[in-house]
C-alpha cells in the first residue's frame, strides 16, 4: 500500500528570502560596504584610531580586514544611521534586548528603524560608539583573531537575523489569527451592528445599550458594554494564540494566562483563549491557564455552524452581549 506523503510548500522560506534581501540592503555588510564607498576613508581611519583599541585593529589588519567591519565610528553612523542595526546584530542582540532601558540606548532605536538621526542623538554618537566598541573588542578577543573573516562576521549577523525573521513571521500569524476571530465575531453580531471599522464593532443590545467589540493589545479582543456616558462594563476578554507549532503550546498558554490575569484584575470575568492547535489537552491547558474560562480551537470556530464548539462560542457571545438572536440562524 502506498503511503500518503504531503510536504507543505515552503512559503515561509520564500517570504524570508525577500525579507533577507531587504535586510542585507539596509543593515548587513552590503549596506556597510555601500556606505563606506561614499565616505572619506582618511576620516574613518582617524576615528577608528582614536577610539578603537590598537590591538583589536591589528588583529583585523592581520586578516586583511578594515576596522569598521567590526567597530562603529561616528562618521559612519552619521552617513547611514541604519547601520546601528549591523553592530547590534553582530553582538547577537534582539531589538527588544538591545533597545532596552537597561542598556541606555533605547533613544537610538529610530536610527535603525527609520534611518533618522536627531541632533541630540548626533551629539551622542561618540559616546554610543565607545559603548559599542568595548563589547565588540571582547567579541573579537573571545572568538580569536585567526578565526575572524568577513564571511564569519556575516554568518554571525545572520544567526541573529534568523530569530528576528521568525519572530516577524510569528507576529504575522498572530495578527492574522486575531483578525479571523474578529471576523467570526462580526458575523455573529452583524444583525445587531450599528457601525463597524477595521478595529471596532459597535452593536446595540436588547436593553438598548451600546456594546463595543475592539482589538486590544493585551488581551487581543475585548467586549465591553456602555452602562453610562463614562462607564463601561467589561464583559469578555479573548486571547488568541494562532501559532500552529504543537511543541510550543505550553508557552503560548502560559502567555494567555498572564494576559487573562491582567484582564481579571480590571474586571473581566469571562476570559477565553483561542488556540490554533487541534490536539490540545484541555485538562493540561486548564491547569496551565486557570484564569481561562473557555478554550476554543480556531479551526473549529472557522467551521461555523457545522461544529458544536463554534455554536457554543456563538451562543455565549449572543448571551453575554445581550443581543437578540438572529432569527435567520438556526441551531
Amino acid at each position: 500500500m502506498k503511503m500518503k506523503m504531503r510536504i507543505p510548500a515552503p512559503q515561509q522560506q520564500i517570504d524570508f528570502s525577500f525579507a533577507l534581501a531587504q535586510i542585507r540592503s539596509l543593515f548587513l555588510q552590503d549596506a556597510l560596504l555601500e556606505t563606506i564607498e561614499h565616505l572619506d576613508i582618511a576620516r574613518v581611519d582617524h576615528e577608528l584610531n582614536a577610539i578603537v583599541p590598537k590591538q583589536s585593529l591589528k588583529s583585523l589588519a592581520r586578516q586583511g580586514m578594515r576596522g569598521e567591519l567590526v567597530f562603529p565610528v561616528p562618521c559612519l553612523l552619521q552617513a547611514n544611521p541604519r547601520l546601528l542595526g549591523y553592530y547590534r546584530l553582530l553582538l547577537g542582540f534582539s531589538q527588544k534586548g538591545f533597545y532596552a532601558t537597561e542598556t541606555g540606548v533605547s533613544r537610538f532605536k529610530g536610527m535603525e528603524d527609520k534611518g533618522i538621526l536627531s541632533r541630540g542623538n548626533e551629539a551622542l554618537l561618540p559616546e554610543l560608539c565607545a559603548a559599542l566598541i568595548q563589547p565588540l573588542a571582547f567579541l573579537i578577543a573571545g572568538i580569536g583573531p585567526d578565526r575572524i573573516s568577513r564571511e564569519f562576521l556575516d554568518d554571525l549577523t545572520l544567526l541573529t537575523v534568523g530569530p528576528q525573521l521568525k519572530g516577524g513571521a510569528n507576529n504575522k500569524i498572530g495578527i492574522a489569527g486575531t483578525v479571523k476571530v474578529f471576523e467570526i465575531i462580526h458575523d455573529i453580531v452583524r444583525h445587531a451592528s450599528v457601525s463597524s471599522t477595521a478595529k471596532e464593532i459597535e452593536i446595540l443590545n436588547a436593553a438598548g445599550r451600546k456594546v463595543l467589540i475592539e482589538f486590544a493589545s493585551d488581551p487581543d479582543i475585548i467586549i465591553r458594554e456602555q452602562m453610562d456616558v463614562d462607564s463601561l462594563r467589561n464583559i469578555i476578554a479573548i486571547e488568541i494564540k494562532a501559532g500552529t507549532d504543537f511543541s510550543n503550546i505550553h508557552n503560548r498558554i502560559g502567555e494567555a494566562e498572564k494576559s487573562h490575569q491582567k484582564a481579571r484584575s480590571v474586571g473581566y470575568h469571562e476570559c477565553w483563549t483561542v488556540v490554533n492547535v487541534d490536539r490540545i489537552d484541555i485538562a493540561m491547558a486548564q491547569r496551565e491557564s486557570p484564569s481561562t474560562n473557555r478554550f476554543y480551537g480556531l479551526s473549529r470556530l472557522m467551521a461555523n455552524g457545522d461544529d458544536e464548539e463554534y455554536r457554543d462560542f456563538r451562543n455565549r457571545i449572543i448571551s453575554l452581549t445581550g443581543i437578540i438572536r438572529n432569527p435567520e440562524v438556526l441551531g
